[in-house]
C-alpha cells in the first residue's frame, strides 16, 4: 500500500492521541500537529515503542494563532509531499474560565481555536490535499450544539472580536458550543464550496459523545461539576473507542463518498431537526439522530463563511 499521510491537531491527548496510535498502527505516516511539545514527544516515543515500525513526526502548531498556522503549512508542504488526511481534533475549552481572552489575532479564544484557526489551515492545506487519491478531512464536533435547539440561541457574530467583552456576559461554555456550531457550519459550507470547484476533498464532522476524562481536565471544573464528571468517568467510554470512529470515517469505503454531513459516534448520518417542538424537540434533545436546524439557515451559513474569509485572508483560494 502506498504510504498515505494524516495531520492529526492536538495529537498529544485524549481521542487524538488515541488516533495518533490508531492511525501510526495501520501503517500511516503519522503527523503529530501539537502545541505542548513536550507532552508530543512523550505520546510520539510511546507510540514508537508500541510499533516500531511506525512513522511518526511531530511538529509544533498552535491552532489559535495565525503565524502558527502559517508556519506549520509551509513547513508541511516543504516536507511531505501530499496530505491524505486532515484532523481537526484540537479545542479549547478551559473549564472554569471567566474572562472573555482574545487569541494574538484579536478573535475570541474558543472561536480562534475550535473554528478561524481549522478554517484557515484547511484553506492552506487545500493544495497539499488534492494530490490525494482519496482525500478527507474531519471536524470533532460536539453533542453542546444541541443547545441551539433553544430558538432564543444563537452565535454572537457582532463579538467575536471582543466588540462588546466589557457590557455583556462571559461564558467559556457558550463560546465552546458556539464555535462548535460554526464549525458545523463551515463543514457544511465547505462541502458546498468543493463541490462547486469540483475539488474532490470529502470533509465531515462527528458529533462526538461522552468520553472518559482526564484528571487534569477535571481539577478545573467547579467542585459540582467536578464530582458530577467523576461519577461519569466510571461509564463514559475510553477515547480509543472514538478514535476507532475517527479511523473508520477517514479510510473506509462507506464514507468515501460522503461530505458536507455530521455523523454521531454510533457512524450514523444525523439529520436536521425537522420538528423542533413538544414531544419531537424532546427527541431532539436526548437522541443522537438530529441536529438544530439552525446550521441548515442559509443566513447562518453564508455569515459564517463570509467571516472566515474576512478573518482568515481573502487572498486564498
Amino acid at each position: 500500500m502506498e504510504k498515505k499521510y494524516v495531520v492529526i491537531t492536538g495529537a498529544n491527548s485524549g481521542i487524538g492521541r488515541a488516533a495518533a496510535q490508531k492511525f501510526a498502527a495501520e501503517g500511516y505516516h503519522v503527523i503529530m500537529a501539537c502545541r505542548n511539545m513536550e507532552k508530543g514527544r512523550a505520546v510520539q516515543s510511546e507510540i514508537i515503542s508500541r510499533s516500531p515500525q511506525a512513522k511518526v513526526d511531530l511538529m509544533e502548531l498552535n491552532v489559535s494563532s495565525f503565524d502558527s498556522i502559517r508556519a506549520f503549512c509551509s513547513a508541511y508542504q516543504a516536507g511531505y509531499p501530499r496530505l491524505d488526511v486532515l484532523i481537526h481534533n484540537a479545542a479549547y475549552l478551559n473549564h472554569g474560565e471567566k474572562e472573555y481572552l482574545l487569541s494574538a489575532d484579536g478573535i475570541e479564544l474558543s472561536f480562534a481555536t475550535n473554528t478561524f484557526g481549522p478554517f484557515l489551515m484547511t484553506r492552506l492545506l487545500e493544495q497539499h490535499l488534492v494530490k490525494s487519491q482519496d482525500p478527507r478531512i474531519l471536524h470533532a464536533c460536539t453533542t453542546n450544539i444541541k443547545h441551539f435547539f433553544d430558538p432564543k440561541r444563537e452565535i454572537d457574530f457582532d463579538n467575536l472580536r471582543g466588540e462588546y467583552r466589557d457590557s455583556r456576559p462571559y461564558s467559556v461554555y457558550k463560546m465552546y458550543g458556539d464555535s462548535k456550531m460554526a464549525l458545523l457550519l463551515l463543514t457544511i459550507k465547505m462541502a458546498e464550496d468543493y463541490e462547486r470547484r469540483g475539488v474532490p476533498i470529502k470533509v465531515n464532522a462527528l458529533q462526538i459523545n461522552r468520553v472518559k476524562l482526564s484528571d487534569e481536565t477535571i481539577q478545573k471544573m467547579s467542585p459540582r461539576w467536578r464530582l458530577m464528571a467523576r461519577a461519569q468517568n466510571w461509564t463514559n467510554p475510553l477515547p480509543s473507542g472514538m478514535a476507532e470512529t475517527y479511523f473508520n470515517i477517514c479510510t473506509s469505503e462507506e464514507w468515501r463518498e460522503v461530505t458536507g454531513r455530521l455523523i454521531n459516534h454510533k457512524r450514523e448520518l444525523v439529520q436536521p431537526a425537522s420538528n423542533e417542538k413538544g414531544l419531537a424537540q424532546i427527541g431532539n434533545i436526548f437522541g443522537a439522530k438530529t441536529y438544530p436546524a439552525y446550521a441548515t439557515d442559509v443566513r447562518n451559513l453564508e455569515r459564517m463563511w463570509s467571516l472566515g474569509v474576512e478573518l482568515t485572508g481573502n487572498e486564498i483560494e
